[in-house]
């Protein structure tokens, strides 16, 4: 049975400005005691004890002298916070979100859907500055303050889809800060000038270059693989490959990732996104591959895609590699799936691993949330002193309720400021 602190759920919402907060009163991180949280310059400054008898300096009815009314004291009333969430692995140049219904008509299987989207995406206006913000304006009202987001960068869009992605981001003034995966979603060598491009948007600010498949779509997993390494160590920035490939197909690419990462000095830099085959592997060989992963610095990310083998998460987070929780794409020319909600996924994830146990659904919520800081940039993304203040209350519990109800996420803060209140986006 639970031993978390028990909660009657509220039915008084959050109150107070909806602008810049430096005090987020009565809250409780992680389901735990009832807190104030002090933000000074978009950072969380302190984690104090709730005392309900003292007054809230700057609200109305306040008698303090030297603070305005409503100077930027906001009521939790004893909601659950949660570190605002972090989308791992996005696509939002891709979406169609906001636009009338998009029937798929593409062929199944990878190259029949990047087929697709290269037919069609031009006449919905993809990638483009109104489709990218609405995608980002439905995650951050669902609580997500932070997205690594993969671009797609060919020879038809060339690097117009990251200045997109950025324009559209800035538009919200930093409700969600977004990190950027010059992703070659068409190929790398199969398309002479892909590696041209990568080598260009990483010159360019990039933080991240992508790959795919290297052995199942350019054939060449040791040339494409050489080619992204050498772009990572000219220019310092991160390597993201999407794979795949399964089995030991899989396992053997994840290998040779493995071997450049040590020998390019790139520890903490390189991810496997989907890394279906690490699922797929069985007993030892799943074990070493995992080992050495945790060994070389090189993290995962999951979008918990239903059929396929789940990842060993507890063998993952034991060896010391990070996993993150992203989207992939929202109602984009790929699939129609998808609401940007990551909470709904954590759900999703913990179902697919089959966590029950309290302290399983809160690893689920930990790997949304705070454990995924590398994932955008920060050293620390939480409810301590020193991190940005990005927040999230929910009406529940503890935090095993919120995984398994994803309930409506009643405030979000993102760097010191109210971006969302249930369900409406101010920004």
């Amino acid at each position: 049975m639970s031993t978390t602190p028990s909660h009657t759920p509220s039915t008084t919402p959050p109150t107070g400005r909806t602008g810049t907060v430096t005090v987020l009163r009565d809250v409780r991180p992680w389901g735990g005691e009832r807190s104030d949280l002090h933000v000074a310059d978009g950072v969380i400054t302190a984690v104090v004890p709730h005392d309900p008898a003292a007054r809230a300096v700057g609200t109305p009815g306040s008698t303090d002298a030297d603070t305005a009314p409503d100077a930027g004291v906001v009521e939790g009333n004893g909601l659950l916070a949660l570190p605002g969430l972090v989308n791992a692995h996005a696509h939002v140049d891709k979406s169609w979100w906001g636009k009338p219904w998009v029937s798929y008509g593409g062929e199944p299987g990878t190259q029949g859907r990047i087929a697709h989207e290269r037919a069609h995406r031009d006449e919905l206006g993809i990638p483009g500055v109104d489709v990218t913000l609405a995608v980002l304006r439905e995650s951050v009202r669902t609580g997500t303050t932070a997205v690594r987001s993969h671009v797609d960068v060919d020879l038809g869009v060339g690097l117009r889809g990251i200045a997109v992605v950025r324009e559209a981001a800035a538009a919200l003034g930093g409700a969600v800060h977004v990190e950027i995966v010059a992703f070659p979603q068409d190929g790398v060598l199969r398309r002479p000038g892909v590696l041209d491009l990568l080598d260009q948007a990483a010159a360019a600010g990039a933080e991240h270059i992508g790959g795919l498949d290297p052995a199942s779509i350019d054939r060449d997993p040791v040339g494409q693989l050489d080619g992204l390494f050498a772009i990572a160590e000219r220019h310092g920035v991160g390597i993201d490959v999407h794979l795949h490939d399964g089995g030991e197909l899989g396992a053997f690419q994840i290998e040779l990732m493995i071997d450049r990462t040590v020998r390019a000095g790139l520890q903490g830099k390189v991810n496997v996104a989907h890394g279906f085959a690490v699922g797929q592997l069985a007993g030892a060989r799943q074990a070493d591959l995992v080992a050495a992963m945790g060994e070389a610095g090189i993290s995962m990310t999951t979008v918990a895609p239903i059929g396929a083998a789940p990842l060993p998460l507890h063998a993952l987070r034991a060896a010391g590699v990070p996993v993150g929780l992203g989207t992939d794409g929202i109602r984009d020319l790929w699939s129609p799936y998808g609401t940007g909600d990551l909470l709904t996924l954590t759900t999703q994830l913990a179902r697919l691993s089959g966590f029950r146990r309290d302290e399983d659904l809160v690893t689920a919520a930990r790997i949304a949330s705070a454990d995924a800081a590398r994932f955008v940039g920060r050293e620390v993304h939480d409810l301590v002193v020193g991190a940005p203040a990005d927040v999230v209350l929910v009406d529940a519990q503890n935090v095993p309720d919120a995984v398994v109800r994803a309930p409506r996420r009643a405030l979000v803060v993102a760097a010191g400021r109210v971006v969302a209140r249930d369900g409406e986006v101010l920004v």
